[in-house]
């Protein structure tokens, strides 16, 4: 029998990032909910402004022309030149206001005609922001119940699932990407913090007690420091559970006649293990643990794990001689884990065009920076385009091994 077969009462987790088109073109007919699991630290809660996201329309490559069709409306193309006005609008209207601030305008009635022109550029950029949003698509067949550091949520997948209301992470392109290979309905279930390692925060229980170094000895928080080993750990399997017993309520499509499944996990987080020999070295084998343990917390032992490995190198070379990253890809290939375990580089798709205005001096070059990106590049730049196909790339990775399985 099986994996598919055998599960009517396991479950399988994933973590990525949101979801599905409106022209997803599958009628749901009380097919099973497939539930994905999506889980990491800052990369997986999301930094980039959706504001980024249009620039996937100027890249000529078919691939990437299909995913600008799969996360924006049929027939909608939002140009660079609506971005850059938007862009222009908030820079205009938040000069006057430091100047007024800073009270370099002075006299009533200069006062007056600022105040006037920072309103209409507030209107301007109000219904320009509008006009973008309203592109992008709302899923009717993927729904997301979202963890993003603060911003927590749930409802159909679009933008707004990252670290705020205006970002996103991978969850978008997987989402979206997952609903295009698969029929009917899907569930994201996102647990994510920043600033998380695994051999601390997400610690295993199978990995076994945390060794406190001599800092952590001597601190008086040494007590604390031991009970909130694996805190996130506890934290993601109670927020997975909790959306498991209240499926109608995050998924409107869910038939509890036809049950539910679970599709795989998505794990994308590595940087904080980067500065410890301890961290670094023990990676491979507490990722083996995590996933061991949360296959045998759902009672589905080869349950399809999808690892992003972490890239904020950026180039091969450095990527490949990053500990962590090379810990990641080797416990995709631990014995046990082959067909059901694998790792997707996240250095292919990084967005080198955004790096290039950020190496320049972004805070110069303000204006054609926010098109392309919205943060450091320990987060990808902030970058909509990479996050959007990083999230298609664990998307391909997933059905390839839930393929595997039939």
């Amino acid at each position: 029998m099986n994996y598919y077969s055998n599960f009517f009462s396991g479950f399988l987790l994933a973590f990525c990032v949101l979801g599905a088109t409106q022209a997803d073109g599958v009628e749901n007919n009380a097919k099973k909910l497939t539930i994905f699991i999506l889980a990491g630290q800052s990369n997986t809660v999301g930094h980039a402004n959706y504001i980024t996201i249009p620039r996937l329309f100027a890249d000529e490559r078919p691939e990437v022309q299909q995913l600008a069709k799969m996360v924006f409306k049929d027939g909608m193309v939002v140009t660079r030149a609506t971005v850059d006005k938007q862009i222009a609008a908030r820079i205009a209207k938040d000069k006057i206001r430091n100047d007024l601030r800073q009270k370099k305008i002075v006299g009533e009635e200069d006062i007056a005609a600022a105040t006037k022109e920072m309103n209409q550029l507030q209107a301007s950029y109000d219904d320009l922001t509008k006009s973008i949003k309203d592109a992008f698509r709302i899923s009717n067949r993927v729904y997301i119940n979202s963890i993003a550091d603060g911003n927590r949520k749930s409802g159909p997948l679009t933008v707004g699932f990252g670290g705020s209301g205006d970002k996103i992470g991978p969850e978008l392109g997987f989402g979206m990407s997952m609903a295009k290979k698969m029929d009917g309905p899907i569930l994201l279930i996102k647990t994510s913090w920043g600033g998380k390692s695994l051999h601390y925060n997400f610690r295993p229980p199978s990995a076994g007690d945390y060794e406190l170094n001599e800092k952590e000895k001597s601190s008086d928080r040494a007590e604390q420091i031991k009970k909130d080993t694996g805190l996130n750990y506890r934290m993601m399997i109670e927020q997975v559970r909790k959306v498991l017993g209240d499926l109608k309520s995050n998924h409107p499509d869910y038939d509890e006649a036809a049950g539910y499944q679970m599709g795989g996990v998505v794990w994308f987080q590595g940087f904080n293990d980067q500065f410890s020999d301890a961290f670094r070295d023990n990676y491979k084998d507490n990722m083996v643990h995590f996933i061991k343990d949360v296959r045998n917390e759902w009672k589905a032992p080869k349950m399809p794990f999808v690892i992003g490995v972490l890239g904020t190198g950026m180039t091969k070379d450095k990527v490949d001689a990053n500990a962590v990253s090379v810990a990641q890809r080797a416990a995709a290939k631990h014995a046990e884990f082959k067909g059901n375990v694998s790792s997707v580089e996240s250095y292919e798709v990084y967005d080198l065009s955004a790096y290039e205005v950020f190496k320049k001096g972004w805070q110069n070059h303000f204006a054609e920076w926010c098109a392309v990106g919205s943060d450091r590049p320990y987060h990808y730049l902030g970058s909509g385009k990479f996050f959007v196909r990083f999230g298609d790339k664990l998307a391909s990775s997933m059905k390839e091994l839930i393929d595997q399985q039939k």
